[in-house]
């Protein structure tokens, strides 16, 4: 004991020591932490043994994030590049583990454990479809969430928390409202002077965003003086960890409070350090990066007046999910610039000078429908909603199956769209499996439609006078009166691949016939009407 004692006061005059000097000296700097394995031995059993499976938290992120409209629209993907070698999917020894975490260069502990050992297989076993589109993703975010690191002489493996906070999906909102790359909760964004409106929120913008994000990340570090407890902190605020501290006898160490923390918490810095692992160690597990379908290389434009992405998209052909994409902090298309408080436009590298040549003409273009009066016109009043009433009418549930869009439910029971949303506060169109749904119809047509919710995809068609054939492809087409075929969404489709598919038709085109909205979100097993040409 009084070696271990020992050497742990030298680690520690060390790392003091190492503050003094150059931050990439710091870095290299690092012992492992292994706590309680069963498969080594002679490790002294000073922290608890975390064993829990928190990997249902982390999988429900991760898989939302492939299913959002901004990760459809962001990668064109096909099933082929989502099959998984099972052949090549294999379980490695502890020992591996721990020496490849070990060669990782990170100033913040990467400690090893069971519940690190999930993270790990969740990453590279079971989600390595999202895991390929993370790769693709950090290619385009890690230099951006590096500089500012860089810049508050931060370590740069903090880059691996947005994984965890987002799965590197910029527009992601969680249950409890926290928005973007990292997660902020309207009251800590606001606190860190980023702006929250109604056409913009830099909660969604990578670069201040991440600006935010360290210096909250800098102020945690002076009240804790501990990685872990940074990012514990970060994930449920200083209070839950200030109450752990408490609760544990005023330790200060991660794993001693861990089952004091709350149980999301507990599996964050595992997660985090099984991020860490698959960014490093992803070709050892037959992993492929997946690349966005939007520009790695961009550069950005000040503007200083009203500006709308359609303009951009008609004047210089620049696809406006492209531009989605690239400026994801407008929130309504609209950048709301003036000459006094300009905005900044990131543009894919190759149409920055077209947009110079041809700034007056783009901000000139239908200038009176999309600003009257120079003015930008209230959302609310332009497009007002008058539900239907819904008294004296029938009420049924209907029960959402795989598959199911608004516009196929509408169309069953004979209403409208925006009535669907409204009478179930429906946001832009999303619908989950399971998920039961208020449907009003005229009195007394109630026991008309009552067995549509127990008919199949078919019966329900023919309900409505169509008829379904198959494909032979992969997926299913119904003709209606010889004017559309029915597209039944694969896994890895997006808008453009659909689109593809169909010759003389446009994302937009597939937005309209299908009630999408300006969402434009498609799950797999989704059908959509496409108009023959």
């Amino acid at each position: 004991m009084k070696i271990t004692s020992l050497i742990i006061a030298v680690l520690i005059s060390v790392n003091v020591l190492a503050l003094s000097t150059k931050k990439e000296n710091i870095r290299r700097l690092k012992t492992i932490q292994v706590v309680q394995l069963d498969t080594l031995n002679g490790y002294e059993k000073k922290y608890v043994d975390p064993v829990e499976n928190l990997n249902d938290i982390f999988a429900e992120k991760i898989d939302s994030m492939l299913n959002s409209w901004y990760i459809q629209n962001a990668f064109v993907l096909d099933d082929n590049t989502l099959e998984v070698d099972s052949s090549k999917i294999v379980s490695l020894p502890d020992s591996i583990y721990i020496q490849r975490l070990q060669s990782i260069e990170s100033y913040v502990d990467l400690s090893f454990n069971k519940t690190v050992k999930n993270f790990i297989e969740l990453y590279t076993q079971r989600r390595r479809d999202q895991v390929e589109v993370m790769l693709g993703l950090a290619n385009y975010y890690f230099p951006i969430f590096e500089e500012v690191l860089d810049k508050y002489d931060l370590p740069m493996e903090l880059k691996y928390m947005a994984i965890i906070e987002s799965a590197l999906n910029p527009v992601a909102r969680s249950r409890a409202n926290a928005v973007g790359l990292w997660q902020f909760m309207y009251g800590t964004g606001k606190m860190y002077k980023l702006e929250i409106g109604t056409f913009v929120d830099e909660r969604r913008d990578p670069v201040k965003a991440t600006d935010a994000a360290a210096r909250y990340l800098s102020d945690l570090y002076k009240i804790y003086k501990n990685w872990h407890l940074v990012i514990a902190a970060y994930n449920c605020g200083p209070g839950n960890v200030n109450k752990a501290i408490r609760r544990s006898g005023g330790a200060r160490d991660y794993w001693t409070i861990y089952y004091r923390l709350p149980r999301e918490t507990r599996g964050y810095v595992p997660a985090f350090i099984a991020a860490a692992y698959v960014m490093n160690f992803y070709q050892e597990h037959n992993l492929h990066t997946h690349y966005p379908d939007f520009p790695l290389v961009t550069d950005t434009l000040q503007v200083r007046d009203y500006l709308h992405f359609k303009q951009i998209a008609e004047q210089i052909d620049v696809p406006i999910e492209q531009l989605r994409s690239l400026n994801p902090q407008y929130r309504m298309d609209i950048i709301p610039a003036k000459a006094d408080k300009p905005y900044i436009l990131k543009m894919p590298i190759e149409k920055v000078a077209d947009f110079i040549d041809y700034e007056d003409d783009i901000f000139a273009h239908n200038r009176k429908e999309f600003f009257p009066n120079n003015e930008i016109v209230n959302p609310q009043s332009r497009s007002a909603y008058h539900p239907t009433d819904i008294k004296g009418m029938d009420k049924l549930i209907y029960t959402v199956k795989s598959g199911d869009n608004l516009g196929f439910i509408s169309e069953w029971y004979h209403v409208k769209i925006s009535d669907l949303r409204y009478w179930n506060n429906i946001y832009r169109n999303l619908i989950r499996v399971g998920q039961k749904l208020a449907i009003y119809v005229p009195q007394g047509q109630g026991d008309h439609y009552s067995d549509v919710n127990s008919m199949s995809f078919a019966e329900k068609q023919a309900f409505k006078g169509k008829t379904v054939k198959s494909n032979g492809g992969g997926g299913s087409y119904a003709s209606t009166d010889g004017q559309y075929v029915y597209y039944t969404v694969r896994r890895g489709d997006n808008l453009w691949s659909i689109a593809r598919k169909f010759p003389g038709i446009s994302n937009n085109d597939i937005i309209k016939e299908n009630g999408l909205g300006k969402s434009g979100s498609i799950q797999p097993g989704q059908r959509l009407r496409i108009k023959k040409l």
